[in-house]
């Protein structure tokens, strides 16, 4: 099954306003409350097409959002991607030469290795190091629910589950190589408070995911407790408010394709739930992949081709 093509229903908004910022690193601003408090910040655009977050961020901006109490933060992380988003063709985007999302390992941040991306991860790294919570915000390849992701570590699904959006909060990672921003060191250290959230917000041009990133960051600024909770009362969206109880679910493992020959059973745009152990979902040249349990959520599905491509994630419900 080819990968599917989606209309862009968002438009890209111009950051070139937030260059200059006030921290010394190109379309980073910082707000200081002068109180104490956490040093909160959001991400936008760590992957260059997906848009959403930075019409969040844009949003805020624009709303003039300030803390009551700590150092609020905000971020467009691969500007240099970004640059070059073309509605005709939005997924050549994505970086510049590698993910900015898999560079987060101290071995290659310290190294003498040059890219793109690894420059600006070596730029941002001394703010990030100063953070107590980060949410970067994403978006996904298909029409998927919204969901937030956590490497896993008590901290961090107890602070997801006090955001409570959006509905699902995938414990986890699943991946092949490198670390996402959200297991850099400070953040994946069970010694220290530091917790960042990833948030998926849908398909990555849906008009929805506007809607899901700015109502996520709202409710992970309330549980931060570093904004007036009138404001964000005030700018939710109908969909945002009172949410229902998230569902919080376990990644057990990811599929990587070992061949060119990779074929999922059906048309999977991810959050499907599979009810029995050992059900069929894949074949990979001549090797059937089956469901490992019961009640096996997948996640994430990817219609890249090539082998050595990670191809899904596999979940089991907690709780």
């Amino acid at each position: 099954m080819a990968a599917q093509s989606y209309p862009v229903e968002l438009t890209a908004p111009d950051i070139e306003p937030y260059r200059k910022g006030n921290t010394g690193i190109e379309f980073v601003t910082s707000f200081d409350s002068g109180k104490p408090g956490p040093h909160v910040m959001i991400n936008a655009i760590t992957h260059g097409n997906e848009i959403c977050g930075a019409i969040a961020l844009d949003t805020l901006f624009k709303l003039g959002l300030r803390p009551s109490r700590g150092i609020l933060t905000f971020g467009f992380i691969n500007h240099m991607a970004y640059a070059r988003f073309d509605a005709a063709n939005p997924d050549a985007s994505r970086f510049v030469d590698e993910d900015f999302n898999r560079v987060w390992v101290e071995n290659r941040l310290d190294s003498d290795e040059d890219t793109v991306e690894l420059r600006r991860a070596r730029e941002l790294r001394p703010l990030f190091d100063t953070v107590d919570l980060m949410l970067d915000i994403h978006s996904l390849g298909t029409y998927s629910k919204p969901l937030m992701i956590c490497h896993g570590l008590k901290k961090e699904r107890d602070f997801a589950a006090k955001v409570n959006f959006p509905a699902h909060i995938m414990c986890g990672s699943g991946h092949i190589v490198g670390k996402r921003i959200i297991e850099y060191t400070p953040f994946n250290d069970a010694a220290n408070d530091k917790v960042a959230l990833l948030v998926e917000c849908g398909q990555h041009w849906a008009a929805s995911s506007g809607r899901v990133a700015l109502d996520t960051a709202l409710h992970f600024l309330r549980v931060a407790d570093v904004v007036d909770p009138a404001f964000i009362d005030a700018h939710l969206s109908a969909e945002g408010k009172n949410p229902p109880k998230a569902e919080m679910w376990e990644v057990t493992g990811g599929i990587t394709a070992k061949t060119d020959d990779f074929r999922f059973a059906e048309q999977y745009i991810g959050m499907e739930v599979i009810a029995k152990a050992g059900t069929p979902i894949a074949q990979d040249g001549g090797e059937t992949i089956v469901t490992p349990h019961d009640d096996c959520l997948l996640m994430m599905p990817s219609y890249k081709q090539g082998a050595g491509t990670r191809k899904l994630r596999l979940c089991k419900r907690i709780g």
